[in-house]
């Protein structure tokens, strides 16, 4: 038995769950989220234990797979209606920043170009300064791959460091040809 997918997923005060034709509609103070989950698995919700429960008809692999998923994708979303998910994200490097635009953000990282990234619907994007980026939204994949999309545009680079990163992130710096002799 998956040991994510038997753990029920309990659902606060305030927050509203709704459970028709394969699809799971959970509304809080910061929104609604929906998620069709696929036909293997059977979701149901207890209104008086307030909890919702994932199970699965048998053991095979790709049900098992399935299980834990969707309990985790579920219980993203319960926690998203409540509280934002948060990325952030820093720019290091001379001349290196980011500006906002209305629903683009624009990068200055090294390149003869601005890059330009459209900002994704329920994604919300600020910079507190020219070298710092916070993504917020109460959808944690959306945080995850437009922050992971900002980061490719110009990841840090092992020699100078220069690049943008993930805030507290550790990049593993080379001593470079100078001192490889030495």
């Amino acid at each position: 038995m998956s040991r994510i997918g038997k753990k029920p997923v309990s659902v606060k005060d305030g927050i509203d769950v709704a459970i028709k034709d394969g699809t799971i509609t959970i509304k809080g103070k910061n929104g609604s989220l929906d998620l069709t989950w696929h036909p293997n698995m059977d979701v149901t919700y207890d209104s008086e234990k307030r909890e919702i429960n994932v199970s699965r008809p048998n053991d095979q692999r790709q049900n098992r797979a399935l299980h834990g998923l969707t309990r985790s994708l579920i219980n993203n979303m319960v926690d998203g209606v409540e509280e934002l998910f948060e990325k952030k994200l820093e720019i290091k490097g001379v001349g290196y920043n980011a500006t906002l635009q209305g629903s683009v953000i624009r990068l200055q990282v090294g390149f003869a170009n601005t890059i330009e990234l459209p900002i994704p619907d329920g994604v919300n994007c600020q910079c507190p300064d020219p070298t710092h980026i916070t993504v917020t939204s109460m959808d944690k994949q959306k945080v995850g791959q437009f922050a992971a999309n900002i980061r490719r545009v110009r990841p840090p680079e092992p020699y100078k460091g220069k690049g943008i990163r993930y805030e507290g992130e550790y990049v593993r710096m080379k001593a470079g040809k100078a001192l490889a002799g030495k």
